[in-house]
């Protein structure tokens, strides 16, 4: 690579305009796009998950990207499957002289790809399962920010994530030298981000933009398929809150209004994990989403350039 940096972790809140951004520097580095969402792995999940494939042709070409659509609803992938898969893909993609271009949002699946953790596959902790049931979401995250090894705390968003969480949690702590070889990354930190008020805007725009293309429909869907509802609630708050629309337990006007008051706290906490990299350490350049996307990739050339 002619660059000190051999991956760019391109990272932000929900909505922040990531992936075109990424997918355009990519464009522009002959590279391919790493996808760090946690829920975009998931096949026939897409407008729940967000997923813009239109954002990945630039110019009339098609940017490769990968791991997205790789495991099937009903599911549970794991963050060691992540690191497994996404090491993989990067040293393909160093292997055909490409430049690997992480893009994403979810704090434990940056984590796993670029700060050299350990992970383990963790088992199924069925006793540690049953004792955390009875908590509320607030006291599994209040739990989870005492274990000092890799642990969770924005993607926490419904109990079952806090619970698998805190599982991965106690298994760490007490099986520490099980690890993963792994090839070497040297991470040029891209953080996107917008004001508050134009984040606020650009959230309730893009959840009002994927309701009317059919994200009802898709939940619908996958609950006629055969997953149920408790599942479904798994995969995130779109699903967690559409699931109680669609069985029920909320009608539609509160289902969207308490399901975006849910995706701008999940930003919150997405800004206070990339916080807490920052404080960890990471050298994040934070770039104005608002940018022209070819003003955005000339502060990232200028950054690649410096000694």
């Amino acid at each position: 690579m002619p660059y000190q940096y051999n991956l760019i972790a391109v990272i932000g809140p929900t909505a922040s305009g990531k992936t075109a951004f990424a997918a355009h520097l990519a464009y522009r580095l002959h590279g391919e796009v790493i996808s760090a969402d946690s829920r975009q792995i998931y096949r026939h999940m897409d407008l729940g998950t967000g997923k813009d494939y239109s954002d990945y042709l630039v110019y009339g070409t098609r940017v490769p990207y990968h791991l997205i659509d790789i495991a099937d609803p009903g599911y549970k992938y794991s963050v060691f499957e992540y690191q497994r898969d996404f090491y993989r893909v990067f040293s393909d993609i160093q292997s055909r002289d490409r430049f690997p271009v992480l893009c994403g949002g979810s704090g434990m699946y940056i984590d796993a790809a670029t700060r050299g953790y350990h992970l383990i596959d963790v088992p199924r902790n069925d006793a540690l399962r049953q004792e955390m049931e009875p908590k509320s979401l607030e006291e599994l995250t209040a739990l989870l920010s005492t274990f000092k090894i890799l642990h969770n705390t924005s993607d926490v968003d419904t109990t079952a994530r806090a619970i698998r969480a805190i599982e991965i949690a106690v298994y760490y702590r007490d099986n520490p030298h099980q690890i993963m070889n792994r090839p070497a990354t040297k991470p040029l930190y891209i953080g996107v981000q917008s004001g508050r008020a134009a984040e606020r805007d650009r959230i309730t725009e893009r959840l009002e933009k994927r309701l009317k293309q059919g994200m009802v429909e898709e939940v619908r869907d996958l609950l006629e398929s055969g997953l149920s509802a408790d599942s479904l609630s798994y995969y995130g708050l779109e699903y967690r809150f559409i699931t109680s629309y669609l069985t029920g337990r909320l009608d539609y006007d509160t289902m969207v209004r308490l399901l975006n008051t849910a995706i701008h706290q999940f930003a919150k906490r997405q800004r206070t994990w990339f916080r807490k990299m920052e404080r960890e350490g990471c050298d994040i350049h934070w770039i104005d989403s608002e940018l022209e996307i070819p003003e955005k990739i000339k502060v990232i050339l200028n950054l690649l350039s410096q000694p």
